[in-house]
């Protein structure tokens, strides 16, 4: 294991990023902790817990995921995808809005899902399930808002400024959307042991995860066709994310979280995309490759 974590902190070091990591055999129970108990901002990988909730809803009665919702083209909540980039009213399913939220991380869609369900519920159904270092704080709207408030008159561009950076509530744990690796990858070994939900929807769950389009972050790090890679990114100025459950088809599984912080405040850095992948590989070869689990560290 020390030899893992020696492959991790390079792969990290290298990449010019600080790195948290929990990667678990769902199956057996074996694991690989490099900060895995440290509290991480969430981002959009949120929008997990948020998913379970909704799902959770509907499998109570409380909710149908074929209730058709509004959008108005004036309500929505900023972002460079699905619903946040278009320009007309639409008029969707609950569901279908779902899939925008987890396939090309939607925010306006993430926030119509809040809107229904509501963020005490989202706190509820993770506490509910034992992951006591989660809490959502703020919508998604909030949370960028607080971002246009501490960047200050510099908008946008100020997001360069490490001076900016280090001010903004959105990239503190204290003061934003939070969990932990730990609590992340047992969120995801729940949903896919089907103790999250009730067996149709935890295969809902695992098939919108199956549908996200980002193949440059974990999925990278599995370039075989053999090899399922399912997950939620997230992203804020310096973090790139993602949580994810990594599929052999020998059977094996593996629950994984990584959480980056880079040091550059470019906004596109593709090593620190990438080793996310490198370090998820890194963690799910080091399982496959302990006596008695009947992996094999390639693809």
């Amino acid at each position: 294991m020390s030899n893992t974590l020696g492959l991790l902190r390079g792969a990290f070091a290298e990449a010019g990023v600080t790195g948290r990591l929990h990667a678990v055999d769902i199956d057996s129970g074996a694991e690989v902790d490099a900060g895995a108990d440290q509290s991480v901002v969430t981002a959009s990988v949120h929008k997990l817990c948020l998913l379970v909730t909704l799902h959770q809803q509907a499998a109570a009665g409380e909710l149908d995921l074929t209730e058709q919702v509004e959008c108005p083209a004036d309500l929505r909540t900023p972002g460079p995808t699905g619903l946040s980039a278009m320009l007309d009213p639409v008029r969707m399913s609950l569901r279908d809005i779902a899939f925008l939220m987890m396939a090309v991380s939607d925010n306006t869609a993430a926030d119509l899902l809040l809107a229904r369900v509501g963020l005490d519920a989202v706190n509820a159904t993770t506490a509910a399930l034992g992951l006591d270092r989660t809490h959502a704080r703020h919508t998604f709207g909030e949370l960028l808002t607080t971002m246009k408030e501490d960047a200050g008159p510099g908008g946008a561009q100020a997001l360069t400024d490490p001076h900016v950076i280090a001010r903004l509530r959105a990239l503190d744990p204290a003061r934003s959307n939070r969990s932990t690796p730990r609590d992340m990858t047992r969120l995801l070994a729940a949903v896919w042991r089907d103790e999250a939900c009730t067996p149709e929807h935890g295969a809902a769950i695992r098939r919108l995860l199956g549908l996200q389009v980002w193949p440059h972050r974990m999925a990278s790090g599995f370039p075989f066709d053999d090899v399922h890679v399912a997950g939620k990114t997230g992203s804020l100025p310096t973090l790139r994310n993602e949580v994810g459950v990594v599929e052999y088809p020998d059977g094996g599984r593996y629950a994984v979280a990584v959480f980056t912080r880079a040091a550059g405040t470019a906004a596109i850095l593709p090593a620190a995309d990438a080793v996310i992948g490198t370090a998820a590989r890194i963690a799910v070869d080091a399982l496959r490759a302990q006596p008695g689990r009947g992996g094999r560290e390639g693809g």
